[in-house]
């Protein structure tokens, strides 16, 4: 557990396979008033995470902000029966035995809203995925709209095949096939961006590898830079 910021922490998980390459997995908690937990993305649960997890507060929303990141929601149901559950259109069709108790829409009036501003990033026929900023400590916490891995985290074979991706730190970005699924819809993918850049995050914290502590603007600049940012 790391916390990096007033109320945010993050928790490291194993890694899972994703075509042949080790994914690392990361979960970011935030502590809203009320003692109320936002559990993003939420890691493989263990007796000592939940015990880790209780100690900052109760566990209210369980987010999945994409339809990749969901292999732990279920578990994390049965053990906060009474959190709710949040996630795209595309993953609630994915696992329909998963009960959601909201569905992110463009306009999705979040109960979260004072403390946590997000984005559905659409214009993608792949995928979509909703983004969120926490704005106490000006955090972009997203999950594979940017991956960043550290170089020593592949084998040399897996390390040409991640930099030819697109992911590997220190210029990671959205993976390959999904940048080329934007090709005929850039126009909002760069709005989305615009939006982001908005919020001038100073921190950005991806769900698999290396987080962004400084010069988080610039980063996205340079990142997105297949959109022509100015």
């Amino acid at each position: 557990m790391t916390e990096i910021g007033e109320n945010i922490w993050l928790f490291e998980g194993a890694a899972v396979p994703f075509f042949t390459l080790p994914y690392t997995t990361r979960m970011t908690v935030i502590r809203l008033p009320g003692n109320q937990l936002w559990v993003h993305s939420p890691i493989e649960l263990t007796p000592e995470l939940s015990q880790q997890v209780e100690q900052l507060g109760s566990v209210t929303y369980l987010i999945s902000p994409n339809p990749l990141h969901h292999l732990f929601i279920q578990a994390w149901q049965d053990r906060y029966p009474e959190a709710l559950t949040f996630g795209t259109k595309a993953l609630q069709q994915k696992r329909p035995e998963i009960c959601f108790e909201g569905i992110f829409t463009p306009h999705f009036n979040a109960p979260w809203a004072e403390d946590i501003a997000q984005l559905l990033f659409t214009g993608s026929p792949a995928m979509e995925e909703c983004v969120f900023f926490h704005k106490p400590s000006a955090t972009l916490i997203v999950t594979d709209l940017i991956e960043n891995f550290a170089p020593e985290s592949f084998t040399p074979l897996k390390r040409w095949v991640a930099s030819a991706a697109g992911i590997l730190a220190p210029n990671g970005k959205m993976p390959l096939d999904w940048r080329l699924s934007f090709m005929f819809n850039k126009k909002q993918a760069k709005q989305h961006l615009l939006e982001i850049l908005h919020w001038h995050p100073q921190k950005i914290v991806m769900a698999h590898g290396q987080i962004i502590t400084s010069q988080a603007e610039s980063f996205l600049k340079r990142s997105f830079n297949w959109l022509h940012i100015d």
